[in-house]
C-alpha cells in the first residue's frame, strides 16, 4: 500500500473513498434540455476511470422552477432527471468513484428572462451585477415551497443512487440570507439582525432534507466562511457557522470557499486564474476543519500534485479538489499510482473553461480538446494499423499536438520549425509575466514528443524540396499566421502591430493609440506592456465592448493592471487611416453607427487585427498531393480516416490551426487532434 498521503483511503461516515482527490462541483454546461445525458455522463465517467475518489456533479443543479439555469444547469426539480443521474452514478460507481451532486436555488444569481420567465427571488432587493436581475424580496410562501423543493430534489438524487448531496451556500439563495451584504429581509425571523436569523433558512433546508432522506444520504454544504469584503461575512463568523453546522448534526461534511462571486473581479478571488497565487485559501480551510471537526473539502486553484499532497499531508484538508486540473488531465490519479507524475498534462490556469461557461458556452480546456468530447475524441490514442511517415511544418501548439498524436499512433514523425525553439504564438503570450504559465502547453508537448522519438529540425525554414525529399505519407502544415498591417485606407506603413510591441521589436511610444478589432489577448497584453512602460494609452475598438474574446475572468487582471495607469478605453470607434502630422501621427477615426469623423494625434499607433495564414508552402505542395489539400469534413467530424483523394499518388496534405484561419490555441489543438487521431 502506498505511503502517498493522496492515495490513502478516507472514511466519510459510511462511505469509503479510495483516495483523497475529488473533482468539486462545477457546471460544464453539457446538459441537454436540462438533463445530464451522454456527453455529461461521459465527461464525469472519464474522471472516475482516471482514479478520482469522488465526482461532484453539477454546479449547481436547480431545485426550483424559479431558479432557471444561468448556464446549462441540471434541472433537479424534474422527475425525469432521476434515470439520467442513475446511469451516471451507476457508471461512475462501477469505475470505483463515489458520486454526489450540488443542489441550489440560485436566488438572484440568474435572470428573470430565462426558463419560465418567473420573477427572481432573493433575501433582499439588491441586484447581482453579474446577472443584472432586480429580485423580488422572498415571501413566507416562497420560503415554504423552496424548502420543500430542496427536499424533493434530494429525494430524487437518493432515488438515483447517488452517495450524497451538497448545497451551494455562496452567492446563491442560502448565502443571500447569510451575508449581511445581501440580507435585506424585513424585520422578522429571517432578517439580518443576528447570525441565528441569517442562518435560519439554511438550517431549515438541512432539517427538511434530513427528515426526507434519513441518515443514508450524505449531506454537506459548500459555504463561504469569509467574504473578504467590508460589511460581509467576516472570517470569525465563518468559523462560528462551521461550529453551528457541526453541532446541528445535520451536516456530514463542509466544503469551504472564501470571497464573493457577484461580479467578475470578485469571482477571480474565489477561483484564481493564471498569474494569481495558487491555493490561496487552504490555510483558512484548515481553520474551518479545526473549528468544526467535520470532514473538510476545498478547491481553489490547486493545480498540481505537490500542492494537493501538501494540503492533505499537513492536515488542512480531508479531500482536495483538483477540478480545473482534471479538465486538463482526467487521469491524474492513475498517473500518480503508476509513478508517472511527470506525464500529467498541466493546468496552465488559462481558465478558458470557466470563461466559456460564463459567456454562455460549454467548458473546454485550452489545451485538452478531448475534455467534454469524450464520446467523439477519446483521451487515449490508439495505435494505427499501419505505421507511416508524417512530416509536420511548424512547431506551435497545432504542430506539436499533431506530432504528439501521430507519434502515439505509432507513426515516424519529423517536424520542421523555422524558429530556434518550439512554441509559436505561445512564446509571445508567455512573455507577459502574468501569462508565463502558458508555456506549459509547449513544454508538456515537447516532453511527450521527445519521449516518443519525434525528430525536430529547428532553425530550418522548410522549402518544397525539403518536404518532397522526406518521402512522407502525410504532410501537415501548421505554420500559423502573421499579423496583417494593411487594414487602413491609407497609412498602413505608419503603424506597428501588437506583436511588434510584445516581441520587443518596437519600443513603446509615449502617447499611444492601440486599435483593436480582433478582440483577443494580444491587444490587452500589448496595452498593459505599453502602460507599464509609462505610456499614455488609448485602447480603441469598433465593437460595443472591448476585448470580447478575452472574456470575463481573464479580463480582470488586465483591467486591474491598467486602471492604475494612464489608460482609457474607447468603444464603437473605428480607426480609418493614419497620416503624418509633423513629428506625430494623425489618426482619422470614424464609426459604424453614423457618418461622424474625428481626428487625434499620437506618437505611436498600434494595430491588432488578428493574423493571416502563413501558408505559402501549403499552396506550393497542394498540386502535388494525393488529396489536393482537401479535407472531408463529414469524415473529420465523424472520427473517420480521411479518404485517399483524387490527386497524384504520394503524400496526403493537410493544414491546421492559424495556417488555415486566425482562431485560438484551443482551436489549433482541436484541429490537430481530430485530424491526426485517425491518420
Amino acid at each position: 500500500m502506498s505511503n502517498d498521503p493522496l492515495l490513502q483511503p478516507y472514511q466519510l461516515k459510511h462511505l469509503t473513498l479510495r483516495n483523497r482527490i475529488m473533482t468539486t462541483s462545477h457546471e460544464p454546461a453539457y446538459t441537454e434540455d436540462g438533463m445530464p445525458k451522454d456527453r455529461y455522463r461521459l465527461y464525469h465517467l472519464e474522471r472516475a476511470k482516471g482514479g478520482v475518489a469522488m465526482v461532484m456533479t453539477a454546479g449547481s443543479a436547480s431545485v426550483s422552477r424559479d431558479s432557471p439555469p444561468a448556464f446549462g444547469n441540471v434541472l433537479a426539480w424534474k422527475d425525469e432527471v432521476v434515470p439520467w443521474m442513475k446511469r451516471l452514478a451507476d457508471d461512475c460507481h462501477a469505475a470505483g468513484s463515489a458520486v454526489m451532486i450540488q443542489l441550489t436555488h440560485l436566488g438572484r444569481r440568474t435572470r428573470w428572462d430565462k426558463g419560465d420567465w418567473l420573477p427572481v427571488v432573493a433575501a433582499g432587493p439588491s441586484r447581482e451585477p453579474a446577472h443584472r436581475a432586480f429580485p423580488k424580496i422572498i415571501e413566507d410562501w416562497d420560503i415554504t415551497r423552496i424548502i420543500k423543493d430542496y427536499a424533493d430534489a434530494a429525494e430524487r438524487m437518493q432515488a438515483a443512487g447517488l452517495d450524497g448531496v451538497e448545497f451551494e451556500c455562496y452567492g446563491h439563495l442560502m448565502d443571500q440570507f447569510i451575508s449581511p451584504l445581501t440580507n435585506g429581509m424585513p424585520p422578522g425571523p429571517y432578517d439580518g439582525s443576528s447570525l441565528e436569523n441569517r442562518l435560519r433558512f439554511t438550517m431549515q433546508v438541512l432539517q427538511a432534507v434530513r427528515d426526507r432522506v434519513g441518515p443514508g444520504l450524505l449531506v454537506g454544504l459548500r459555504f463561504v466562511g469569509d467574504e473578504m469584503e467590508p460589511g460581509g461575512i467576516p472570517a470569525e463568523d465563518g468559523l462560528e457557522m462551521a461550529r453551528r453546522f457541526a453541532a446541528s448534526g445535520l451536516v456530514d461534511f463542509l466544503n469551504v470557499i472564501r470571497g464573493r462571486i457577484h461580479n467578475d473581479a470578485a469571482l477571480t478571488g474565489v477561483i484564481p486564474i493564471q498569474g494569481m497565487p495558487s491555493a490561496p485559501h487552504i490555510d483558512y480551510a484548515g481553520q474551518i476543519r479545526a473549528a468544526s471537526g467535520l470532514p473538510t473539502f476545498h478547491a481553489a486553484r490547486i493545480p498540481d500534485v505537490a500542492t494537493a499532497r501538501h494540503a492533505v499531508a499537513s492536515g488542512l484538508l480531508d479531500m482536495v479538489g483538483m477540478t480545473r486540473a482534471h479538465l486538463a488531465d482526467p487521469h491524474i490519479v492513475r498517473k500518480i499510482i503508476a509513478g508517472q507524475e511527470d506525464t500529467i498534462r498541466p493546468c496552465v490556469g488559462a481558465t478558458y473553461c470557466l470563461d466559456r461557461i460564463y459567456q454562455g458556452g460549454m467548458a473546454l480546456c485550452i489545451h485538452n480538446a478531448s475534455t467534454g468530447r469524450e464520446e467523439t475524441l477519446p483521451h487515449d490514442i490508439t495505435h494505427a494499423p499501419v505505421a507511416k511517415k508524417v512530416v509536420i511544418v511548424g512547431a506551435g501548439p497545432a504542430g506539436l499536438e499533431a506530432a504528439r498524436v501521430a507519434a502515439l499512433r505509432g507513426h515516424r514523425v519529423v517536424v520542421y520549425e523555422a524558429a530556434p525553439q518550439a512554441g509559436g504564438q505561445i512564446l509571445l503570450t508567455a512573455r507577459s509575466p502574468r501569462r508565463r504559465e502558458m508555456v506549459g502547453i509547449v513544454d508538456w508537448r515537447m516532453a511527450q514528443c521527445t519521449a516518443l522519438g519525434v525528430i525536430f529540425h529547428f532553425n530550418t525554414f522548410a522549402e518544397k524540396s525539403d518536404i518532397i525529399g522526406e518521402n512522407a505519407d502525410a504532410v501537415i502544415i501548421a505554420t500559423g499566421g502573421l499579423p496583417p498591417v494593411d487594414v487602413l485606407t491609407h497609412g498602413n506603413d505608419l503603424v506597428v502591430t501588437a506583436w511588434d510591441i510584445l516581441s520587443g521589436d518596437v519600443k513603446p511610444g509615449s502617447k499611444v493609440l492601440l486599435y483593436d478589432d480582433a478582440g483577443d489577448h494580444a491587444a490587452l497584453q500589448a496595452a498593459q506592456l505599453l502602460a507599464e512602460s509609462g505610456a499614455s494609452v488609448e485602447v480603441m475598438t469598433p465593437d460595443r465592448t472591448f476585448a470580447p474574446d478575452v472574456m470575463g475572468m481573464n479580463l480582470v487582471p488586465y483591467v486591474r493592471a491598467m486602471q492604475a495607469r494612464d489608460v482609457t478605453f474607447t468603444v464603437t470607434w473605428r480607426l480609418l487611416a493614419v497620416e503624418r502630422a509633423g513629428n506625430h501621427l494623425r489618426a482619422v477615426i470614424g464609426t459604424d453607427y453614423s457618418d461622424q469623423r474625428r481626428e487625434a494625434e499620437f506618437d505611436q499607433i498600434v494595430v491588432n487585427h488578428g493574423t493571416q495564414p502563413l501558408a505559402d508552402i501549403y499552396f506550393d505542395l497542394k498540386p502535388l498531393s494525393a488529396n489536393l489539400g482537401a479535407v472531408d469534413h463529414e469524415a473529420l467530424i465523424a472520427g473517420l480516416p480521411q479518404p485517399a483523394g483524387s490527386g497524384p499518388a504520394g503524400f496526403a496534405l493537410y493544414r491546421i490551426g492559424d495556417a488555415v484561419a486566425a482562431r485560438n490555441t484551443h482551436a489549433a489543438i482541436h484541429d490537430a487532434l481530430r485530424l491526426v487521431r485517425t491518420l
